[in-house]
């Protein structure tokens, strides 16, 4: 089992989520973050003022996936997340060592 974390545009979620949902994912986590890599913000004009927003807003996208599944869903996530522009995001994947539903105490696949 793998974990996936991927970090991209907030406007490109719903088309990831649909992606990952025509592949048979359809359990996962999201998060809006705020964060920034090479893009390092940008300035912004607030009533005659300039100043610098160096964190910019992210969503996160946290999978837990069976290894089978692993390769055709990282090929989903890029191809539907990327823009092509900088900021399009990251993604990381962890190994799951255990996994328990806490309401039925399932644990590894029979959880997911």
């Amino acid at each position: 089992m793998k974990k996936v974390e991927a970090i991209i545009k907030p406007f490109k979620l719903d088309d990831v989520r649909e992606s990952l949902a025509d592949i048979g994912i359809t359990g996962m986590t999201v998060s809006e973050v705020k964060g920034f890599g090479r893009q390092k913000g940008h300035t912004e004009l607030y009533r005659g003022a300039e100043y610098m927003v160096d964190f910019l807003p992210k969503v996160k996208i946290e999978l837990v996936i069976q290894d089978e599944l692993l390769e055709q869903a990282l090929e989903v996530i890029v191809d539907t997340a990327r823009t092509g522009k900088i900021g399009d995001g990251k993604i990381f994947v962890t190994d799951i060592e255990r996994i328990i539903r806490i309401r039925t105490g399932e644990e590894n696949e029979e959880a997911v």
